[in-house]
């Protein structure tokens, strides 16, 4: 993995165990990034439509906006939204090692946006800004395959993998997590914490230094060929629901921030 990678990698992995970290700038919520073959125009274009649809996403927290009709129009003219942008080579100190040079070595596409310009797009969708801090969660998970199963806590080895795959989630909506230790569950033990009352579990997660509770549970389904994932999260004194089946935990844990962000930006029902 190259250095920038792990770099990354560790400070995700430091916001998910609830290191003090800096509100997302005006910068970081309206930019975004796709990875393209090489930096000729055709990928160019493929990059600019992916990162529209993502910026649009991050800044409104609205994950149905890319399903909307309307949207496969501004897609066609999508470079035209972008300020600037900036290629950096993912296999950046790898000697080039095929005929063909370097146009087909993957590179990050990163393009910014002005604010007025995506604020005006999110207005003609139907949409708006989701603006100011997006306070921590506390995950209150627990995942069970087969004979094994456990509480995902802060202080536990056999949950790593998907406290860091949890933290790589939050990154596309600048989002953060916190992993409770044993010690902050208030008691509760498996079968108890997946009935827990939400109002419960949110003053658990204030405890835990988060602003709410996300609750779930994965559970490894050989008939569905994955992971069947369950979600709730309350809002103004509403529990919402959302599930995924079939799918890996990486992506399990992707539709529970998307699910949490379409919540807590006022969009409704994930």
């Amino acid at each position: 993995m190259p250095g920038i990678s792990r770099f990354v990698v560790g400070l995700v992995g430091l916001l998910a165990l609830g290191v003090a970290a800096h509100a997302a700038t005006t910068n970081d919520l309206y930019q975004a990034q796709a990875i393209v073959t090489g930096t000729g125009e055709v990928n160019r274009q493929i990059g600019f439509r992916e990162c529209l649809d993502k910026v649009l996403v991050k800044v409104s927290g609205d994950q149905r906006l890319t399903q909307k009709p309307e949207i496969l129009a501004l897609r066609d003219k999508a470079g035209h939204f972008v300020q600037s942008f900036r290629y950096h080579d993912r296999l950046e100190g790898i000697p080039i090692h095929d005929e063909q040079g370097t146009h087909d070595r993957p590179h990050d596409l990163t393009c910014l946006y002005k604010p007025a310009v995506v604020n005006k797009l999110l207005a003609q969708l139907g949409s708006r800004p989701w603006l100011g801090e997006r306070s921590p969660i506390a995950v209150f998970m627990t995942a069970e395959q087969g004979a094994r199963h456990f509480v995902l806590t802060a202080d536990e080895d056999q949950g790593k993998t998907m406290r860091e795959s949890f933290a790589n989630a939050t990154d596309p909506m600048l989002m953060r997590v916190i992993f409770p230790k044993a010690g902050q569950l208030g008691g509760l033990g498996e079968k108890a914490l997946s009935g827990a009352d939400m109002a419960r579990l949110d003053k658990l997660a204030k405890k835990a230094g988060a602003a709410r509770a996300l609750a779930g549970s994965i559970v490894w389904s050989d008939k569905e060929l994955g992971w069947v994932a369950d979600w709730r999260l309350a809002d103004h004194g509403k529990t919402y629901r959302w599930q995924a089946r079939g799918v890996s935990f990486d992506e399990a844990f992707r539709v529970a921030i998307r699910g949490a962000a379409q919540i807590l930006s006022g969009h409704g029902q994930p």
